[in-house]
């Protein structure tokens, strides 16, 4: 894409990346200056610290600048900056960009006769099974579930157990929230951004 005399593609890092922005600059010549170029990397950096869907950085991508121009007059690190911001937000909105949240791997032990209780619990967290085995009287279910419909399990499970579930949860991946979640959490954000 092109802004305000800035080249520019911009796409997602490998989901094993260890970085979350990384910059190259693939102009070819003197197209923008090299003393302009830190400035450039700069309000990227900048323009993803708060991302315009719910205010939150924007992480794990990659911007290579491509091309330019510049006017031996009206060109400044600060015009190169904005110009960089800029581009990043018409980027980011043709994007079509989606929230993430932590997806938790979580095993769970419990006597056989909560079974229906217990997975009912679980497909209400938002939660996808994907083992069920039986050790002895008890079930051991293995499932993903949304971090956030998390909290408050421990107790939850003693409840529907009588005291007598456990569980264990580790960090598996982040995935996309669900449609419903986002707009709720584009529209809390924007209702804040209202009241500044």
């Amino acid at each position: 894409m092109i802004s305000k005399n800035i080249c520019r593609y911009i796409e997602p890092l490998p989901s094993d990346a260890e970085g979350k922005f990384e910059f190259d600059n693939m102009i070819i010549g003197q197209a923008i200056p090299s003393n302009f170029i830190p400035a450039i990397e700069k309000g990227f950096k900048e323009a993803c610290n708060s991302g315009s869907l719910i205010g939150h950085p924007v992480e794990n991508i990659r911007i290579t600048l491509t091309d330019g121009a510049s006017h031996q007059v009206d060109s400044s690190e600060l015009a190169f900056k904005l110009a960089a911001i800029y581009a990043f937000r018409q980027c980011y909105t043709a994007a079509k960009p989606v929230i993430l949240e932590p997806v938790m791997k979580v095993e769970l032990k419990f006597p056989t006769e909560f079974q229906g209780t217990v997975t009912g619990d679980i497909n209400k967290r938002k939660g996808i099974i994907v083992g069920n085995d039986q050790e002895g009287d008890d079930t051991v279910v293995v499932c993903h579930v949304p971090l956030n419909n998390m909290f408050g399990y421990s107790t939850a499970l003693r409840s529907m157990t009588q005291g007598k579930g456990e569980f264990t949860m580790e960090y598996m991946e982040h995935n996309t929230v669900s449609q419903d979640v986002q707009m709720q959490l584009v529209n809390a954000h924007k209702a804040t951004k209202s009241t500044d």
